[in-house]
């Protein structure tokens, strides 16, 4: 039953936003007795900032999960950044801390890279290439960084984009190796698809996948589908592969433990989602 005491945590989204984290996460929480609720909110841009404030003058507010178009604009109102979100340029997990402060974080890289270390990927000194500099990509570029990487290939379409992006990345893991000129996949060890492309058969692809090497692992971002088009050519080339899904379904055991709130498994979560 919900009551004064039950932990909120806010979906804030624009109002024409799909929530759909209600449907994974209030099963779970029911199916363990957990006394917290996710409750969508939407709410326009001109009105955010006081709104963002606002949700965390509640005494029951564990955290805020914010969605576009919002998590750009979060960093400029919020008093303590992290280093991953910094590089991301977004933030999508807001809570108040100890001192009463309101920290951000981004952990859509961070479930990607939960994925893949569930995986038996190794990260620690390897090579990576992430294609696509846009919100996803970034994120996935920080947490890659974080995770010890010793080289990260990072390709856009728009220059700016990925040369942005090494800007801040270099700015927080200064031995980093950096490269923003080539989508070739050759050499690297883990490749990322960052984009949109190659979802569909007949799609221009976001890189050639029959220069991936057999032995690398290759992920992609795109929820609509699991076996895109570009994983099957991949899976073609004898690659392990993560499908996009797998990186909202990791990521919600970091949101938890970030709110303060009891965690669980992907696995858990994914049995007990009612997304249809």
């Amino acid at each position: 039953m919900i009551n004064g005491n039950t932990q909120i945590i806010a979906h804030i989204g624009y109002p024409t936003h799909a929530f759909k984290s209600p449907m994974i996460y209030n099963p779970w929480f029911e199916k363990a007795g957990v006394n917290a609720v996710v409750v969508p909110m939407a709410c326009k841009s001109p009105d955010y900032a006081a709104f963002l404030r606002a949700v965390f003058s509640l005494s029951n507010v564990s955290g805020a999960l914010i969605t576009m178009p919002h998590k750009v604009v979060t960093m400029g109102l919020i008093d303590v950044v992290s280093p991953t979100a910094s590089v991301a340029g977004a933030c999508n997990a807001v809570r108040l801390n100890e001192r009463g402060q309101l920290q951000g974080d981004m952990f859509d890289g961070e479930g990607f890279v939960r994925g893949l270390l569930r995986k038996g990927v190794t990260l620690k000194g390897v090579k990576a290439l992430v294609v696509g500099s846009g919100g996803v990509g970034c994120a996935i570029a920080a947490s890659l960084a974080a995770n010890g990487v010793a080289e990260l290939g990072l390709f856009d379409i728009n220059t700016a984009s990925s040369q942005g992006l090494a800007a801040r990345l270099i700015s927080h893991y200064p031995t980093l190796k950096l490269g923003t000129a080539s989508n070739d996949p050759t050499g690297f060890d883990v490749v990322v698809n960052a984009t949109p492309m190659g979802m569909n058969e007949g799609d221009a692809m976001p890189m050639d996948a029959l220069r991936i090497a057999s032995s690398a692992f290759v992920g992609e971002v795109v929820m609509q589908r699991d076996m895109t088009a570009f994983l099957q050519a991949a899976k073609a080339r004898g690659c392990a592969v993560q499908v996009g899904t797998d990186m909202l379904f990791e990521q919600i055991p970091a949101y938890l433990e970030f709110f303060g709130l009891p965690s669980t498994t992907p696995e858990e979560l994914r049995l007990l989602a009612s997304l249809s």
